[in-house]
């Protein structure tokens, strides 16, 4: 029998992961080389893709940094060629990049549009990354799945993609109203669908999709929405950063050989209340 953490491993593998200079990107992309991929950190913002990929590099793994805005499906296709090119498969996709309203110090009193008067212009921006970027992004890597025989896409979720947002924990006594948008639950919960529609597609393919559903994740916030968000887990508390990382590489190793369109939740136990 097979040791059951040589199915961890992903050793020979070529992952990329879009958005993987963002808060879980960065995880995601160090968790992945860890395990032996070799990692094309793929994000708009080439300067911090390149500074994640060598940090990656100067701890012993292989990583590679690509600029891509995945709207846009000439870019997206150039991404999947620099990963094939350079590493001569691939294997794995993480679909990371997305439009997220922080909460964080850095992003207080950003998100104060109620629903009555959202603009459009941001709602389309919204899909456009969220869902269409998803959407450009798995179609540029499949090709190159099909003809090996094998791949894996691992889309991310959310909570407000399974639940609507809780505005209370938004709001602060004496400050003006904030909100979480409309766009990202709308998104979030397309992500499902999209999820599920494409393991469907390539049922007898043998590339399985699925989605990780992380919860809200600490990062300096106030103490607060800090005990505002906590108060709703049943863990009583936020995420630490690195706690999506094993969902990860479970998703994207052979220890899920038996999953496709299915969705691995993480939130601390907020949406089984």
């Amino acid at each position: 029998m097979t040791n059951i953490l040589d199915k961890f491993r992903l050793d020979g593998k070529v992952a990329i992961v879009t958005g993987g200079a963002g808060l879980l990107g960065k995880q995601f992309c160090l968790t992945l080389a860890q395990a032996g991929a070799n990692v094309l950190v793929a994000d708009l913002n080439e300067q911090v893709a390149t500074e994640t990929a060598e940090s990656i590099t100067q701890q012993g793994y292989s990583a590679v940094p690509v600029k891509v805005n995945v709207t846009d499906p000439d870019s997206t296709r150039k991404m999947a060629a620099i990963a094939k090119n350079h590493f001569g498969r691939l294997d794995i996709l993480v679909c990371s990049a997305a439009m997220d309203p922080k909460f964080d110090p850095e992003h207080q009193g950003s998100h104060g549009n109620r629903f009555e008067d959202y603009p459009l212009d941001a709602w389309r921006q919204a899909v456009d990354v969220n869902l269409t970027g998803m959407f450009l992004c798995s179609q540029a890597v499949v090709p190159a799945m099909l003809e090996q025989g094998k791949g894996v896409i691992i889309t991310i979720c959310s909570t407000y993609g399974l639940a609507g947002p809780d505005q209370r924990i938004y709001q602060k006594p004496g400050q003006p109203a904030q909100f979480k948008p409309v766009y990202y639950s709308v998104t979030k919960a397309g992500v499902l669908g999209f999820t599920r529609y494409l393991a469907a597609y390539y049922a007898g393919k043998n590339i399985r999709v699925n989605s990780l559903t992380p919860g809200g994740v600490f990062n300096n916030h106030d103490e607060h929405f800090e005990k505002a968000y906590s108060y709703r887990t049943m863990m009583g508390r936020m995420a630490n950063l690195d706690e999506m990382n094993g969902a990860m590489l479970f998703l994207a190793s052979d220890a899920s050989t038996y999953m496709t369109g299915s969705n691995l939740v993480v939130d601390g136990g907020w949406t089984a209340w």
